[in-house]
């Protein structure tokens, strides 16, 4: 073989690697681009403070940003670890979606933020735990719900047929609608 005929056949297969590499690109994990609005709340000594603070959590390609954790402990994000992902049918036989996450690091003056917290649907719920050295220093709770909400579901007449389900541009009514 001569040397054109090894090079088109070695970028061939380059472009076919590539190409399946994209292709075969594994599924994000399900917190990918969501971001929940939470109030996070300070414990001490087993009592609930007050005043909460109002933030945004974010998650993308397995990392989770906080405003709140950054402006006050400079973490601009952390690597989290799914541990449960789990899929069940609650009592009004809707399949429900749920995660336990945990996120933990620890930086160079031997401070250590674990957070864990349970994402049902829409829902999230959990704790920010901050030591030194292994003591405990700060301990937080925290609630909230996927900006946007849960979609509301449309609604259906007796026969199980929608009826106010939003029309999409340029769709036309049906006979019975035109009524």
């Amino acid at each position: 073989m001569n040397n054109k005929k090894i090079f088109s056949l070695s970028a061939l297969t380059l472009g076919v690697i590539l190409l399946m590499s994209f292709a075969f690109k594994g599924e994000k994990d399900p917190l990918h681009k969501r971001v929940f609005n939470i109030n996070i709340t300070e414990v001490k000594d087993g009592v609930a403070a007050k005043k909460s603070t109002m933030d945004k959590m974010e998650f993308k390609d397995g990392k989770l940003w906080s405003d709140f954790l950054f402006d006050k402990y400079q973490y601009k994000w952390l690597k989290y670890r799914i541990n449960k992902d789990s899929i069940y049918t609650d009592s009004t036989d809707t399949e429900v979606r749920l995660l336990e996450v945990e996120a933990t690091v620890t930086d160079d003056k031997d401070q250590t933020i674990t957070i864990n917290f349970t994402n049902v649907e829409w829902d999230i719920e959990g704790t920010i735990k901050m030591t030194k050295s292994d003591k405990p220093k700060k301990y937080y709770d925290f609630a909230g719900r996927e900006k946007g909400g849960k979609p509301k579901k449309p609604k259906k007449d007796k026969n199980g047929n929608i009826i106010d389900a939003p029309k999409m541009e340029g769709e036309q009514k049906t006979e019975g609608e035109q009524k």
